[in-house]
């Protein structure tokens, strides 16, 4: 199995490979970034060399960072459990919006927020219902010979490098209020998402797709070692290469780009809220401990944090209509000229 990783260990960040207990380096200057812009099939060749002759650590006495830094993060809604659970939560309506089922829908979410496993997430400022999303996310690698655009399902497989775990932290009430808006989300996401704990690259994976491209491996998630999920990714309503090709369309993919697959069944607390009638479990606080588990991949786990107090909102003022400058504005505009 070839696990990619990024890490810090003796006051500095590394990158490489991850094999028996071990961490392997790249030679210096490389990074995770080089081998998706190398491709799949370089970067396997890359491995078994490093791993014949590269200096090592053991990977017990190092910080594992997120396993790369992503160019971009489109984020999808593609499990009907969890969109049926989230609307009751956030709208207050049962079912599924029949959009859902027509083509996938993904938002952009923020690259430059990405934490890794052991990381402490703090809460943003004016949120009081903080959650998290159980997601498996595609990380896009380079194939010869192709721009990444318009891609067929096909083609689009081979784009996908490997699977890394994503969490992607919630702030559901400044979800809630943004979205009434019909925009967003945007401060409800956009302060973290975990990725990690390394990148598994997609070979490993190849005699697990079933006849349509789904992969059949569990995904569960726990806070405070108490269980709270658990699902399969083949419950989502289209396999990862139909969501690279759809992300490609009239557009492209590019390598460093990851494509996460959405929250699971019951892989967020919004959606048991919405289920339960109230916030049971309730949200998360303080010192708990969330712990995500994907068979196949590893595990990633974090401690939330202090909630940041500030009041980040800034109200919009009431502002009159004019189509027109004033007189007194024109005549103050007519002076500066003059002058």
């Amino acid at each position: 199995m070839v696990k990619i990783a990024r890490w810090t260990y003796d006051g500095g960040t590394h990158a490489g490979f991850v094999d028996d207990g071990s961490c392997f380096e790249l030679p210096e200057g490389q990074t995770v970034n080089d081998l998706l812009g190398a491709g799949l099939a370089a970067t396997l060749e890359i491995a078994a060399e490093t791993l014949r002759g590269a200096p090592s650590v053991a990977l017990v006495d190092v910080q594992l960072l997120a396993p790369l830094e992503p160019a971009t993060i489109r984020d999808f809604v593609a499990f009907e459990e969890h969109v049926e659970g989230v609307r009751k939560s956030i709208d207050g309506v049962a079912g599924v919006v029949a959009e859902w089922y027509e083509a996938p829908t993904f938002y952009f979410t923020n690259p430059h927020t990405v934490t890794g496993t052991g990381e402490v997430i703090g809460i943003p400022a004016g949120c009081s219902e903080l959650d998290f999303e159980t997601e498996v996310a595609a990380v896009v690698g380079h194939v010869p010979g192709s721009d990444g655009s318009n891609l067929s399902a096909a083609d689009a497989h081979r784009h996908i490098f490997g699977y890394t775990i994503l969490n992607d932290w919630s702030a559901r009430d400044l979800q809630r209020r943004e979205m009434k808006v019909s925009l967003g989300p945007c401060k409800g996401k956009d302060f973290a998402n975990t990725l990690g704990p390394w990148i598994v690259t997609a070979d490993e994976f190849d005699h697990l797709h079933d006849d349509e491209g789904f992969l059949p491996i569990s995904m569960a998630v726990e806070v405070n070692g108490e269980q709270i999920g658990q699902d399969l990714l083949s419950n989502m309503g289209w396999p990862f290469a139909e969501l690279v090709a759809y992300a490609s369309q009239d557009s492209v993919v590019r390598p460093g780009d990851v494509l996460g697959s959405g929250t699971c069944g019951s892989g967020c607390l919004a959606e048991l809220w919405g289920r339960n009638g109230s916030k049971t479990p309730p949200p998360l606080k303080t010192g708990d401990v969330v712990r995500m588990t994907v068979e196949g991949v590893g595990t990633i786990e974090n401690t939330v944090g202090e909630r940041r107090e500030a009041t980040p909102r800034v109200p919009a003022r009431t502002r009159p209509r004019n189509r027109a400058v004033s007189a007194a504005l024109s005549c103050v505009t007519a002076g500066k000229e003059a002058s």
